[in-house]
């Protein structure tokens, strides 16, 4: 653990766009622990990636690459970001196919599934992360306009993309979606975010209902605190500066801390799972 404990101490920083970019975080997130062993357990498989440029997206981009699986990662614009991500993917003997566009757009959803399957030919498990937040200290300025970007990218690209890809998954596929401690906790802060993440728990539960009968495991993640692009991209430098350390951990967790959620749930090792959401949060109470 002391690869993530020197992460505990950042500078203060500050990036000025959304969804954030990796190579200007300082120091860069843990994407992969380096005695983290792949055995196969997607061998074969494939799966598309929202927002897995950076972030939790790269971690499991890269988890799912050293356990076999070839990847598309769906991205807004980081292209540098993506380009990396890519490389590592690579460096782990799989595919990894890029395309750039808005979650937020329908139509792109569908294009990106349609562009998945006519590279690879097949789609086994997809995962929904990709996600925006906005700081608001007062509830009357949240304009209508936010809410519904928020819900655009956060919950309906879900929804879209779900739609998409079921008939392509067999039995045996696999719908993850990434939601937030902020779902249970609340966020005075994060109004907008808070609701959206509730609204992905609920739609999870609600979907491995619906799918369970068609062998289609539906589960979720609800990370804590993590070192993230997105972080920067939200918060001032005081607040960075001191992310994640009112957990009883003590620190901000790192997407290599969250990514094999991911891989138990994609892969058989969680076959008696659906409906669930896990929970990395640095030891948050949460009422599930």
């Amino acid at each position: 653990m002391a690869e993530f404990d020197r992460q505990q101490q950042r500078p203060g920083q500050r990036q000025h766009r959304q969804p954030g970019r990796e190579g200007e975080m300082l120091p860069e997130p843990i994407y992969i622990r380096d005695d983290y062993r792949g055995s196969g357990k997607l061998a074969g498989r494939t799966a598309l990636i929202t927002g897995g440029d950076s972030g939790i997206g790269r971690a499991v981009a890269v988890h799912f690459a050293r356990e076999g699986a070839d990847v598309s990662i769906v991205y807004l614009e980081e292209h540098d970001d993506a380009y990396a991500t890519r490389r590592l993917v690579e460096q782990e003997g799989q595919r990894c196919l890029l395309i750039s566009g808005d979650v937020g757009d329908p139509d792109f959803c569908r294009h990106a599934v349609r562009t998945h399957l006519e590279r690879f030919g097949r789609l086994d498990v997809l995962v929904n992360n990709a996600a925006e937040q906005h700081v608001r200290s007062r509830f009357e300025d949240i304009s209508l306009e936010q809410l519904e970007r928020t819900f655009r990218t956060n919950f309906f690209a879900y929804f879209t993309l779900a739609k998409a890809v079921l008939p392509h998954l067999g039995e045996g596929g696999a719908i993850i979606n990434t939601t937030s401690v902020t779902a249970y906790r609340g966020s005075d802060h994060l109004i907008d975010y808070a609701a959206s993440k509730g609204a992905i728990v609920a739609f999870t539960r609600s979907l491995a209902k619906a799918l369970a009968e068609r062998g289609i495991r539906v589960n979720g993640v609800a990370p804590g605190p993590i070192w993230t692009p997105l972080i920067p991209a939200t918060f001032d430098a005081e607040h960075v500066k001191n992310f994640g350390n009112d957990t009883p951990l003590v620190r901000a967790g790192q997407p290599a801390e969250v990514a094999p959620c991911f891989v138990l749930l994609a892969s058989t090792d969680g076959s008696y799972l659906t409906g669930q959401v896990l929970h990395p949060n640095g030891g948050a109470f949460v009422e599930t």
